[in-house]
């Protein structure tokens, strides 16, 4: 009896990313002995940091140069990981050209993180709501809030995509520090049933959530300063990735000219300045010029860039987006 339950044990250490001691009887070791469940913690994520052991003693001034010195470590981390993330852009780029969509799924700081950089696509790239989706844990209520055990249940993963109804052309990308969170496996696991393209955004290897991914995306941050905390560095380093995948995968679609926001949309004054500003840079005229023609492109900075740069009307300018099927580059014979 007693070899079955170590059986069982182990089994379920292992779908959660943890392992068991060598031996019943070794010798406990720092943080992982006082694990309450006796397993020993993989997850880089989990452990302690050792240079910040003594952090509740430290001066203010102290604990934030400790932060920021961890901190450096997570831009390294994540260009170590650039050829999955460039990977993953193509891969959305070819499902957003195919109908498909990009859906985020996560829980907690990551899903916030994700429903932040989902909102952020509409206003930046002038695209619909719908092309860039966002899932949390717990639905909006956890945008703000904690959502009791919202994280704990596959089921309602599962229930939460069929409801966007999920196809094969989708991408549904996991976002997840642990790489056990059963909201996020439990939303891969749907998608690949649907025959869905998966992506794993984790800072731990070898966890359940890379195992059902088709590309992996791990920046390995290393231990937090908070222990487990990981809206500190694991969250910074997935923002960093959510704003390489976004703004690449829409430069790729020609919803930017050169390194401008050429579809933005004026959503108050401050933007409407900048659209200003945007289409004196891109066209090198006066600013009274750029407004004029904003007002006779009805906002559109695309017919109001071809007006300015190839001498021609508003509606001359529309007929050359439309036969150019939108490519501002090729309108502009460029």
């Amino acid at each position: 009896m007693l070899g079955f339950r170590e059986g069982i044990s182990n089994l379920l250490a292992n779908l959660l990313g943890f392992s068991r001691p060598a031996t019943r009887n070794a010798a406990p070791r720092g943080y992982n002995s006082t694990v309450p469940s006796k397993l020993r913690e993989n997850r880089r994520s989990e452990l302690r940091n050792p240079a910040s052991k003594n952090l509740d003693r430290l001066s203010a001034l102290q604990m934030v140069r400790l932060m920021n010195r961890e901190d450096h470590k997570v831009a390294g981390a994540v260009g170590r990981a650039l050829p999955a993330i460039a990977r993953s852009v193509e891969t959305i780029v070819n499902a957003l050209r195919g109908g498909g969509r990009l859906i985020y799924v996560g829980a907690g700081s990551s899903g916030r993180i994700a429903v932040l950089d989902a909102a952020e696509c509409p206003p930046t790239f002038g695209t619909s709501s719908r092309l860039v989706h966002p899932l949390i844990a717990g639905g909006r209520r956890a945008v703000t809030g904690a959502v009791e055990g919202a994280e704990d249940s596959p089921a309602n993963a599962e229930r939460d995509l069929r409801a966007l109804k999920l196809t094969h052309k989708d991408v549904v990308a996991g976002i997840c520090a642990s790489g056990t969170t059963p909201y996020v496996l439990g939303a891969l696991r749907c998608a690949v049933k649907k025959g869905a393209t998966t992506i794993a955004i984790t800072v731990n290897r070898k966890t359940p959530v890379t195992r059902m991914a088709n590309i992996v995306i791990a920046t390995d941050v290393g231990p937090e300063v908070l222990t487990g905390s990981t809206r500190l560095k694991s969250g910074t380093s997935q923002k960093m990735v959510l704003n390489m995948l976004t703004t690449a995968t829409m430069a790729r679609l020609g919803h930017v000219y050169e390194n401008l926001m050429i579809d933005v949309k004026a959503s108050n004054r401050k933007v409407s300045q900048r659209m200003v500003r945007i289409l004196s840079d891109a066209s090198g005229k006066k600013p009274s010029a750029c407004e004029h023609a904003l007002r006779q492109s009805r906002r559109s900075l695309r017919v109001a860039l071809v007006m300015l740069k190839l001498g021609s009307s508003a509606t001359e300018a529309a007929k050359k987006l439309r036969d150019a099927k939108g490519n501002l580059r090729a309108a502009l014979g460029e």
